[in-house]
């Protein structure tokens, strides 16, 4: 089974964002081990701005210690690891930075198209969160402000109609607010793809009505990193929505 089947299976599923700069070893292999017991979907590694060279290293210790699909989470080129399973090849696509939009991956297709690494058409959609976010200022783009909803939902639409196979719903971490359950919704009514959502989600009970709204994959990331035993609870959740 490919990784976009398990993406288009029915019921909803969770992500846990790992960061390779920010914890430890052991930090790395305590959150693989509850990730396996709670039957987590996805790990998604990367960072807006990655300072050390422990990407390999990161997505090895996951795939020792947890059967769970690694998807790298690329913030620029040099975050590629053959070590992974798959690539969100993301494309800036609320942005107007050309760059973001197909530059970068005119440099990296060359490398990906070599790797085995499962590659993932993915439209990238900034939403404001209340405060500026590492991902905005790294990509010099303006998130889309978050009760425009007809610009979310024409955006995502069009991103379909491009050829992308997952549409990304991001506030950016440490969010101050998540994306609001309305845009959730209306994105994920006015498109036929998977919607990831990720940003801000700080309880089970957040990540809940995200995939009550329409989320078809909830991305967790910061709570975690304060309270990794919190783990089983936010898969639990996100698994019992129908």
């Amino acid at each position: 089974m490919s990784l976009y089947d398990i993406f288009i299976k029915p019921g909803k599923k969770i992500a846990v964002l790992v960061d390779p700069d920010k914890p430890t070893d052991e930090q790395i292999e305590r959150t693989a081990r509850l990730s396996q017991e709670a039957s987590v979907d996805f790990f998604f590694v990367g960072g807006s701005l990655l300072t050390n060279d422990n990407l390999d290293n990161c997505i090895k210790i996951l795939k020792k210690h947890a059967q769970i699909p690694v998807i790298l989470f690329p913030g620029n080129t040099s975050q590629i690891s053959y070590k992974a399973d798959g690539f969100l090849f993301l494309s800036l696509i609320s942005g107007r930075n050309a760059e973001m939009l197909i530059g970068r991956q005119v440099i990296a297709a060359p490398y990906l198209k070599l790797s085995k690494l499962e590659t993932l058409p993915t439209g990238y959609m900034l939403i404001d969160s209340g405060k500026p976010t590492s991902v905005s200022y790294m990509s010099n783009t303006l998130p889309i402000p978050n009760d425009k909803f007809d610009i979310a939902i024409c955006t995502a639409m069009a991103g379909e109609m491009l050829g992308m196979k997952l549409i990304f719903l991001e506030a950016g971490s440490g969010a101050t607010n998540p994306v609001s359950d309305e845009m959730v919704k209306m994105v994920s009514g006015s498109i036929g793809i998977p919607l990831i959502v990720g940003g801000g989600i700080r309880t089970p009970e957040r990540a809940a009505q995200c995939a009550k709204a329409g989320a078809s994959v909830v991305v967790i990331g910061n709570a975690l990193e304060k309270d990794p035993d919190l783990l089983r609870e936010f898969a639990d959740a996100v698994h019992s929505v129908v």
